[in-house]
């Protein structure tokens, strides 16, 4: 759900004179937003309000350290799920996903370069 965020992105402008803004899509929602910014930032202007859900009771969870220590902003970014939204800077037609609950063991052993089993 989208609303007005209180958080606002500064106008600013490349050497070449132009304010640069890429195309992203959330959920399958499509978002025009700022270059040069995480995806955190990103989303959080755009008045993006639930990132992910906890395992456990399914509560929603947004953004909170904005460095990479509490991973609050864990997502789903090009099919690639427990990404750090504000570690990653955004690109053109980058397509991001909530991440909902509990991820397989296999995926999270994939994700980080090891062998899957197919059992």
């Amino acid at each position: 759900m989208a609303t007005d965020s209180l958080f606002k992105v500064l106008p600013r402008e490349a050497k070449d004179g132009t304010t640069g803004t890429v195309n992203i899509s959330f959920d399958g929602k499509a978002l025009r937003v700022p270059q040069g910014v995480s995806v955190a930032a990103a989303l959080l202007a755009a008045g993006i309000e639930r990132f992910r859900t906890t395992p456990v009771s399914g509560a929603a969870r947004a953004p909170y350290c904005m460095m990479g220590v509490c991973f609050e902003c864990l997502v789903e970014i090009d099919g690639v799920a427990n990404r750090q939204s504000c570690l990653v800077p955004v690109a053109e037609g980058m397509a991001v996903r909530s991440q909902l609950g509990m991820r397989e063991l296999n995926d999270l052993v994939t994700s980080a370069g090891g062998a899957r089993d197919e059992r």
